[in-house]
């Protein structure tokens, strides 16, 4: 081989060395983190994470190939904190919050990293968000349901208790949401003939003690609207309101699941697979700020009817007839 020959050919794979570097690198893996405010060992923990990867999945996002999902969960502030503080030095491209409890530290912690919120109530009210059309900042989502609904649970917990003319409101008055569901119930419960009150609580002892002592009145009945204080407690909730012969109206499908009477609401699950639609966006560029704010579109009416049983009640076959799942 000629000397000119020898160093075009080596020019030439030379320049094709880079090319060929470039071919071989692997995808950049980019970073989801993911905050809720329930236990690792709770059973929504992994049917959420279940959710979230079945929508990334649509887009082409797979865990391990080009993303990586770190979650974090557990209840309490200073827990929540910890795992805020933890998943922010990952360094996320993207966060996941699930419900009010997890996303108000989480602004707080960080204005900058955007952020998907699911299961919200009133993420205006609190300060989340400018507005539902165009949220402002670094943080867009989709709603847990709007104030009408705990009206709704009113309506139902008479429907299906007609004897019923005292009801308990379990609510955590430090989140916004709460005060507004609560205000919705006073609104409608007269028309009723309900007597209603709130019965703040924030912790598992709080919910014993104050279902304890209102049950001993007789005639009661438990509303439940959403919250991650009853999520977290939800089988302490159950198992009071079976001991004490109380009819109970839930907000969420899980609550009778594990055995309480009825709930009516939107499916929560699907929320964090519809957060998918959003983070894939995010992931190619997009900011929080350009997406608005999504209500549910459809709601689920769940009938319990062991538990009915248990508690003396017939259902009246015009509820039965609208339920979207009757569990025997």
């Amino acid at each position: 081989m000629r000397r000119r020959d020898f160093i075009t050919l080596l020019g030439g794979a030379a320049a094709a060395w880079p090319l060929a570097a470039q071919a071989q690198q692997p995808e950049r893996m980019q970073r989801i983190g993911m905050i809720m405010a329930i236990e690792d060992d709770d059973p929504q923990t992994q049917k959420r994470l279940a959710a979230l990867h079945r929508g990334l999945q649509r887009f082409g996002w797979v865990d391990g190939r080009n993303i990586r999902v770190d979650l974090r969960s557990g209840s309490g502030a200073e827990k929540l904190r910890k795992n805020i503080s933890e998943l922010i030095a990952l360094a996320p491209d993207v966060m996941l919050s699930a419900g009010a409890a997890s996303l108000a530290p989480l602004l707080q912690a960080t204005r900058t990293i955007p952020i998907v919120f699911a299961n919200v109530a009133d993420p205006v009210g609190a300060g989340f968000i400018d507005s539902l059309a165009q949220p402002g900042g670094n943080a867009t989502g989709f709603l847990q349901a709007e104030y009408g609904l705990s009206s709704k649970l009113t309506e139902l917990l008479k429907e299906i208790a007609p004897n019923v003319t005292r009801a308990a409101v379990l609510r955590d008055p430090t989140i916004t949401a709460a005060i507004g569901q609560f205000a919705v119930i006073q609104s409608v419960a007269p028309s009723l003939a309900l007597d209603v009150r709130a019965v703040n609580v924030r912790q598992a002892d709080e919910i014993e003690r104050a279902i304890t002592a209102f049950a001993r009145s007789g005639a009661g009945g438990l509303i439940v609207p959403a919250g991650a204080t009853a999520s977290v407690n939800r089988g302490r909730i159950i198992a009071l309101a079976a001991q004490h012969k109380l009819p109970a109206v839930y907000s969420g499908r899980i609550f009778v699941s594990d055995g309480g009477l009825m709930s009516y609401g939107p499916d929560n699950l699907s929320q964090f697979e519809q957060a998918a639609t959003y983070i894939d966006r995010i992931l190619k560029g997009a900011k929080p700020a350009d997406f608005p704010v999504q209500a549910p579109t459809k709601y689920e009416l769940v009938i319990n009817l062991k538990t009915a049983k248990a508690l003396g009640l017939v259902v009246p076959p015009t509820l039965l007839a609208r339920a979207d799942e009757v569990i025997e």
